[in-house]
This record gives C-alpha cells, sequence and structure tokens, in this order.
C-alpha cells in the first residue's frame, strides 16, 4: 500500500497568497519526515478564495528541490487544458530534477469552469483528453515522432529530454464515468476513483467492470487510488466535531456544481450529473462515516480504510486533510501525524 496526501493549496481569507504556499509547503515538509509515501498536487485555476495551486508542475519542481525521499504526483494534470508535447517536456524535465519521484496523474475534470477560462469548449474534453494522451506516450517513448489528429498537429519533433524514469514516470488517469472504466481497463492504466458522488458499492461496481477488462485484454491486475477526505484525532467525538463542517462543505459544494453544469455542452452524462448532485445535497454526516470519508481516533480510522481498501481492491490512498479548506493548520497538522504514526503502521501490516 501507498499513502499519499492530496493537496490543492488552500487560500485563507484575509492572508496573503505567498502564506497559502507556506502553509502547504510546511505540510509536505512534516509529511516528508514522517515518512508518508507521495504528496498529490491537484490543479485549480480562476478560483482565488480556494486554491493557489494553478501551476502544479512548477509546484512539483519546487517540491522536489525542498525534500529527498518523499514522492510527488499530480492529481491530476488536466490534459486538456495545454498544448501536450509542452506538458510532456516538462514532465520529463522534473522526472530529472526528482531524479525519479515524480508520478504523472492525469485528468480532464470533472467541471467545466476551467475550460470556460481557458476558452476551450468543455465538450470536447473527452476527445482532447485520449489525443493529448496518445502524443504525450509517444513523446516519452519514441525517438522522433509525427502526429497529425484533430486538434493537434507535430512534424518530426523529438522530446528532449527523455524521463528520466524508463520508460516514463509511472502514470494514472482519474475515472468517474461508467464508461470510463472498462476504456482504461482495457488500456492497461492504473486509475484514481473518489466515492463523493457514488456510493461505495457503485464504485466498487465500476471497478469491477476495470478489471474485468484488463483481464480481457491480458493486462495484470491493474491499480487504483483512492482520494477520500481524512481526519484522526486523539478521540472519536473531536475528530468528528472538528471536521463536519467542512467536510460537509466540500460535499454540498461538489453537488451544486454539478448540478450548475447540467445544461451546459459537457461530453458525458447530463442524467449521471443531475443523479450525483442530488445525491450530494442530500448526504447526511452521520451516513457518510466508513463511506465517504474516514474520520475518527486512530483506530477508528484504519478500520474504516481498511474496509475500503478491501471493497475496492486498493493499493494506493490520497487521504484528504483538509477537504472543504476550512480546518485550522494545527488540526490539520495533528491529523497529518496521528494518520502517519498511528493509523498507516496498522494499514501497512
Amino acid at each position: 500500500m501507498e499513502f499519499g496526501s492530496f493537496m490543492e493549496f488552500h487560500a485563507r481569507e484575509g492572508r496573503s497568497q505567498n502564506a497559502d504556499f507556506q502553509e502547504a509547503f510546511n505540510h509536505i515538509d512534516i509529511a516528508e519526515k514522517l515518512g508518508l509515501d507521495t504528496v498529490w498536487l491537484a490543479e485549480s485555476h480562476f478560483n482565488p478564495s480556494r486554491s493557489v495551486l494553478s501551476a502544479p508542475l512548477i509546484v512539483a519542481a519546487a517540491i522536489s528541490g525542498k525534500t529527498e525521499r518523499i514522492n510527488i504526483g499530480t492529481a491530476v494534470q488536466v490534459l486538456p487544458l495545454g498544448n501536450p508535447l509542452r506538458i510532456a517536456e516538462e514532465v520529463a524535465t522534473l522526472d530529472h530534477l526528482s531524479e525519479g519521484r515524480f508520478q504523472f496523474g492525469i485528468g480532464r475534470s470533472g467541471l467545466p469552469g476551467a475550460y470556460e477560462g481557458y476558452n476551450i469548449s468543455y465538450g470536447e474534453s473527452r476527445e482532447r483528453f485520449f489525443e493529448s494522451l496518445e502524443i504525450i506516450q509517444e513523446a516519452f517513448t519514441k525517438d522522433r515522432f509525427s502526429y497529425s489528429g484533430k486538434f493537434h498537429q507535430y512534424e518530426d519533433v523529438c522530446l528532449t529530454p527523455k524521463p528520466f524514469q524508463k520508460p516514463h514516470p509511472p502514470m494514472r488517469v482519474a475515472a468517474t464515468t461508467s464508461e470510463t472504466f472498462p476504456l482504461l481497463g482495457e488500456m492497461g492504466m492504473p486509475i484514481f476513483v473518489g466515492v463523493r458522488g457514488l456510493t461505495l458499492a457503485d464504485v466498487s461496481a465500476q471497478v469491477k467492470t476495470y478489471r474485468e477488462a484488463l483481464a480481457r485484454n491480458g493486462h495484470s491486475n491493474g491499480s487504483v487510488s483512492l482520494r477520500v477526505p481524512v481526519h484522526v484525532a486523539e478521540s472519536t467525538k473531536k475528530a468528528l466535531d472538528n471536521s463536519e463542517t467542512s467536510f460537509m462543505k466540500q460535499f454540498h459544494r461538489l453537488g451544486s456544481q454539478l448540478g450548475s453544469s447540467v445544461g451546459k455542452e459537457t461530453a458525458d452524462s447530463g442524467t449521471e450529473r443531475s443523479e450525483r448532485s442530488s445525491r450530494l445535497a442530500e448526504i447526511r454526516w452521520e451516513t457518510i462515516q466508513g463511506e465517504k470519508v474516514a474520520v475518527g481516533d486512530p483506530e477508528k480510522v484504519a478500520d474504516q480504510l481498511s474496509r475500503m481498501i478491501e471493497e475496492l481492491g486498493l493499493d494506493s490512498i490520497a487521504a484528504e486533510f483538509n477537504a472543504g479548506e476550512d480546518l485550522p493548520e494545527s488540526i490539520v497538522e495533528e491529523s497529518l501525524r496521528l494518520f502517519c504514526t498511528k493509523v498507516k503502521p496498522r494499514l501497512s501490516l
């Protein structure tokens, strides 16, 4: 099992953006010292009240210079928003700077806001994503290549440098819609999953289609990583009291965002988005313990995560320690310490 911290570099009201960066780097410093395996960097655009993490590859390079051991991943780099050849150059360079500690998580984002800011059609996001992925894989693995697609054309180009890791850094794709799971299984790609908009049983059924597709196409058992809000305190009551307002804020906000995107041009089902939005609007704190969040004392959190690991066949967890971004820095830090020193050892047995 690999254990990581999912980070958005949260903004806090009334302080400078530089202070937002400093809080996040302090979190990473503690994670490095406590033996956490990975920090996972989100990508967020045009949302100053929530996050300052719009350039995850630049931030990852800074982390690689400040740390010696911890792995650094993107969760996720939104491929359709950039030039895929440029992204491949930056990833390969980062892989050298970190001496092979980089993991390349990719996706297309479940919400259209960033696309609107970049004046790119969200309805094209699926096509753009898979075209970009194909280009990046060719750039990583071929000495020179040419490509003529719907959105990008290249003639006899040579990616320089080639990645430090061979053939390239580990790649992992965010899977959200039901049709994406078997497609990624056919490709043999490791995946990220989440349980915010669906039940654990629903996601388990999606993962089953992924594993079936892996087997049909002669791939190994694959790899599944779960992003999940986690809060650990010395007592379960304290953990519940600390995290309820912030964690529930995140669920309800996502429900509202999905609802507002239903009428917009998208690359996937408006019906599925509407259903997920309705479920998120109706969730209750007492019903999501061990289902969509892991909250409690170290023993309880370990038990909840063990159930998720078994149900989904996980080999990686990206714990979201400040879901909803309203937990005070000191409380997030204590939760991280307890997770690394008392939860992680239980799950590593």
